[in-house]
């Protein structure tokens, strides 16, 4: 079989091309550039020198920069060479020494990036993360398997995650922070593990969320961090207090739905929680 190039791609003479490997047009693919079995890359990526990519969907428009790993197998003892993959959508920058690994044989086999994401240096992205439109993770982010990141979520430097664990939309968690637990949406956290301070106001004004629905989301999230209620005790105060709204709603569901419990309230220090 021989690969599929078409017109007005660039590719430098000392480039490794599988046979197998789609490349659509005005592709870029620099120096030293190796493109493994299964390969498909969309039209005006540019694949900058020493990049490894292997077993992956690539979307249209996005910059894979150098030295940067994507679909190589996964870090899973049970995986046995079975046929998974790495997408990664439109729009997205991989920064320098990122590794994105392929899916493990579980799930729907497959590891997920997706839209206008900005991946920056040294980040981990392990077998079958799914990350959501627009999602930043910050140099040296570490997320392990299964983990899935929402819509428009910020992840701060040298942060460490749990596999299986979701950090919610809009979600914004600084650098250094740690969690076995899921990240509530639209909060701001910090710490090991990052207790939710307040609401990620600000990225919710930017998506053009109205003042009134800010505030009402605002005092959802004040009663569900509060010490004066447990969970379910809030979420009854919040339903016959609050008018509702999609993001309360959301950030009910997401509560009601985790399998690794949401993390709230500060229960003991970061460093005794981590040490469990």
């Amino acid at each position: 079989m021989t690969n599929t190039v078409l017109e007005n791609s660039l590719i430098h003479p000392s480039a490794v091309i599988h046979p197998s490997a789609e490349i659509a047009e005005g592709v870029t693919i620099g120096p030293n550039v190796v493109i493994g079995e299964g390969v498909k890359i969309g039209k005006g990526t540019r694949v900058i020198a020493n990049a490894y990519i292997e077993f992956a969907q690539i979307g249209e428009r996005c910059t894979i920069s150098p030295f940067s790993t994507i679909g190589s197998e996964p870090q899973d003892l049970g995986y046995k060479g079975e046929p998974t993959q790495v997408i990664i959508g439109d729009d997205t920058i991989i920064k320098e020494n990122v590794t994105i690994h392929r899916g493990a044989a579980c799930g729907d086999f497959t590891t997920r990036v997706g839209n206008k994401c900005l991946i920056m240096v040294g980040a981990h992205i392990a077998h079958n993360c799914v990350l959501e439109d627009q999602v930043i993770l910050a140099n040296l982010v570490t997320l392990g398997g299964h983990v899935h990141v929402g819509f428009g979520a910020f992840v701060g430097g040298m942060s460490v995650f749990h596999q299986n664990i979701r950090i919610g939309d809009m979600a914004i968690i600084s650098g250094f922070s740690a969690s076995r637990q899921d990240i509530l949406p639209y909060s701001k956290g910090e710490g090991r593990p990052p207790v939710p301070r307040g609401l990620n106001v600000i990225a919710m004004k930017r998506r053009g969320i109205t003042q009134e629905v800010r505030t009402a989301t605002n005092e959802a999230f004040k009663l569900l961090i509060s010490d004066e209620y447990n969970t379910t005790q809030a979420i009854e105060k919040i339903k016959a207090e609050i008018p509702m709204n999609e993001y309360i709603e959301k950030m009910i569901d997401f509560i009601q739905t985790s399998k690794r419990g949401v993390l709230l309230k500060t229960h003991k220090a970061g460093y005794q929680s981590l040490e469990e």
